[in-house]
């Protein structure tokens, strides 16, 4: 349906005198599905927003991307009566919207009108076209629906969609793990499923597996858009470029999603996860987040508000609760005031001072039977072990603390940082997703440190 069709349409309803407003519905949809047919048009939804029920819900790849409210023909949409309460509780709360009585559009941004065209009006009782202004109607609607232009806005919006798409990928790995079919990348993920199980959680489920990777996925996602520099773009593919490679783990993960090989049922959940972020600018929409639980990290704290969304059963069984950061600073202060107060370590958690244990090592060789062995081995004096890591906030104080110490001997740091810090650097974590964040976060405080690797080096994660 072109824009003449679509005003004859209207045209014949109207001037029967008994048609209303919801007798052109069909028609605008119909319209904007022809001048935009990647974008899915949704008449009447269920409810999408805390707001209310706009009379459309534009949406691309399940994300939506603008909102329709339609009056009846010949309604005054600059009535300020008229739009009092619902109208401009829409305004506000959604950034992309269009105000309409089928024939008069006006198009809201961030609550600010920035376009009205009318592509018809009434004259002697019948809708007369303007067909000097369908080039540029077609222009607006196809940039009001242009998905780079939109941002999610709400954190708890966000974290929703996260979870929708974290556990959709949940059951096709479940599904895909416990399948009888015989695939390569079936074979890969029982694979690490088996690994996992072996290693580290022996009584690891298909469930429980595909759950860390389904979170470790979603969440190793945000992240990258975290510190995406472009708002422009941003794919599966770019989302592998922006994972450090101090981190194994994540960047193998990554790397398997980004490529050709991906599995072919993951595909369409691993993009439209990308497109969510996509259409999100992280930095902007964290930069209030937390202030009045003084949770000032969002990579550390939203984990919380994601896992809410997507199992609130598991965030309780596995204690998943922030630690506000006065509480974390005060530890850690107190930690140091006591080392240096009671155990005579001048420079206290930064202390660099080793000392000799002795350690069972298993060994089987010629000289040994298969068992152990004791032997003698130097390590730093101050261990630091945090045996419930979450996502890193306490190691991460810490390392802002010792940091603090090198504030004039900056050129003292990395080396610092690869001999005496990171060996003795020790978490603990039982969700993979906290894992995989707390090893990513660590990485990046280091880097904002002005810490720069000399070798190799791999934070101790368990």
């Amino acid at each position: 349906m072109n824009l003449q069709e679509y005003l004859s349409r209207i045209n014949s309803k109207y001037v029967s005198g008994i048609a209303r407003e919801h007798a052109y519905r069909t028609d605008l949809e119909t319209l904007i599905r022809n001048i935009v047919p990647d974008i899915d048009v949704i008449n009447e939804p269920a409810k999408v927003t805390d707001c209310g029920n706009p009379d459309y819900v534009l949406t691309k790849n399940k994300i939506p991307v603008g909102f329709i409210e339609a009056k009846d023909i010949g309604k005054d949409l600059n009535d300020k009566v008229l739009n009092k309460n619902q109208f401009d509780r829409y305004r506000k709360a959604l950034d992309n919207l269009i105000l309409t009585d089928y024939l008069w559009f006006q198009f809201f941004k961030n609550e600010q009108l920035v376009h009205e065209i009318r592509i018809g009006e009434i004259q002697n009782g019948k809708v007369v076209p303007l067909s000097d202004n369908f080039s540029q109607f077609e222009s607006l609607i196809i940039d009001f629906v242009d998905v780079e232009s939109i941002t999610i806005k709400s954190p708890q919006k966000l974290a929703k969609m996260m979870a929708g798409k974290a556990r959709l990928l949940q059951n096709i790995l479940e599904k895909a793990i416990t399948s009888d079919e015989e695939t390569l990348s079936n074979t890969e993920l029982k694979g690490q499923y088996e690994t996992f199980k072996n290693v580290l959680v022996h009584d690891l489920t298909p469930k429980g597996f595909s759950d860390m990777y389904a979170q470790t996925l979603a969440y190793g996602m945000f992240a990258a858009r975290l510190h995406d520099d472009s708002l422009k773009d941003f794919s599966r593919q770019e989302a592998a470029e922006l994972i450090p490679k101090s981190n194994p783990f994540l960047r193998k993960l990554f790397q398997e999603i980004a490529g050709p090989d991906i599995d072919d049922r993951i595909v369409t959940v691993v993009n439209n996860l990308a497109a969510v972020f996509n259409a999100t600018d992280i930095k902007e929409l964290l930069k209030n987040f937390g202030q009045s639980t003084q949770a000032n990290d969002p990579i550390i704290h939203f984990y919380e508000t994601f896992l809410s969304e997507y199992d609130s059963k598991l965030r309780k069984a596995r204690g998943v609760w922030y630690t506000p950061e006065p509480v974390v600073k005060f530890m850690v202060r107190a930690v140091d005031d006591i080392l240096k107060s009671e155990f005579g370590l001048s420079r206290g958690i930064a202390d660099t001072s080793k000392t000799k244990i002795k350690v069972k090592t298993d060994v089987a060789n010629k000289n040994y039977k298969s068992g152990y062995k004791e032997v003698e081995k130097v390590i730093h004096k101050v261990q630091i072990l945090d045996p419930a890591t979450g996502t890193g906030t306490f190691l991460a104080e810490i390392i802002k603390h010792i940091h603090k110490e090198f504030s004039s001997m900056q050129g003292a740091w990395s080396s610092y940082v690869e001999k005496d810090l990171i060996p003795r650097l020790n978490g603990f974590e039982l969700l993979m997703a906290s894992y995989a964040m707390a090893h990513l976060k660590l990485d990046l405080l280091l880097t904002e440190t002005g810490y720069k690797p000399t070798i190799t080096s791999v934070l101790k994660f368990i």
